[in-house]
């Protein structure tokens, strides 16, 4: 059995390319990528010649993953990398990723950098829990609907973003969102003009109107604040038109607790007045 190496690369300045990461691409009988020209470069700058490439991308993935089996059940190394970042985060290498598992391979991973996760931890917003969205459909219903769950949830929200299309998630973002919440826009990381914008969503737009939208964004946004709980009266009502549509106590009490995240002995005990 042959092992798949997922191996994470630059997402901008070559010198985050780390020494294992060349060790395996040296050693590896077949080295995937999304773009070999770029990939290529990528091998030389490493001093890295004589690969064999195969193009592995979006259009690619699937018919590939039968000559990848069969370079892996020869025994030997391959190595699948994309064209910044790691493999599978927002880019091809899950199918293949499936693919190796099923077919009784080792798969592993030489780690290094994510966008995501840059952007997460220099945006001085919270880090402990947080929800990676990636890109966002580009319209339609599912579009809106993702967006709607963006703005309800609690945690940390990072998003990535083409540059033509920036402006337009930022104002969806803020059409509906609270003004003060606080969003980070960053840019560019790690090369020469990285830039990280912090501000408000009310003032994100105004930012981007006055700058030209270059480079690849990743959007980190502060969650949404807890719902307040509801009061006793609304529980109450809610009780009541539960009950009034047929339920029981216990199954009223159930369902409100769980619409409103009180809790179920709280809500039970408010139906014994009723």
């Amino acid at each position: 059995m042959g092992t798949l190496v997922l191996v994470a690369t630059p997402i901008g300045n070559l010198g985050d390319l780390q020494p294992r990461a060349i060790e395996v691409l040296a050693g590896a009988a077949l080295v995937c990528c999304e773009d070999t020209r770029r990939s290529g470069r990528l091998l030389q700058h490493a001093g890295i010649s004589a690969q064999r490439l195969r193009r592995v991308d979006d259009h690619t993935e699937h018919s590939a993953t039968s000559d990848i089996l069969d370079v892996l059940r020869s025994g030997a190394t391959v190595a699948l990398v994309t064209d910044a970042g790691t493999p599978g985060i927002s880019d091809p290498g899950h199918r293949v990723v499936r693919a190796a598992i099923d077919d009784g391979h080792t798969v592993s991973a030489v780690p290094g950098p994510t966008a995501f996760v840059m952007a997460l931890v220099i945006s001085g917003l919270p880090c402990e829990r947080f929800v990676f969205e990636g890109f966002l459909p580009r319209s339609g219903a599912e579009r809106k609907q993702r967006v709607q769950a963006v703005l309800s949830e609690q945690r940390t929200v990072v998003l990535y973003e083409a540059p033509h299309r920036v402006r337009r998630t930022v104002d969806d973002l803020g059409a509906a969102c609270d003004p003060n919440r606080r969003i980070a826009i960053c840019r560019e990381l790690t090369k020469m003009h990285e830039n990280v914008w912090r501000g408000t969503i009310a003032d994100a737009s105004l930012h981007l109107a006055s700058t030209e939208p270059l480079g690849e964004y990743v959007l980190v946004l502060e969650g949404a604040a807890p719902e307040e709980p509801a009061d006793d009266s609304a529980v109450v009502d809610m009780l009541r038109n539960a009950m009034a549509a047929g339920s029981t106590k216990r199954d009223a009490a159930a369902e409100v607790a769980r619409l409103t995240g009180r809790s179920r002995r709280e809500v039970y005990d408010l139906t014994l007045g009723l």
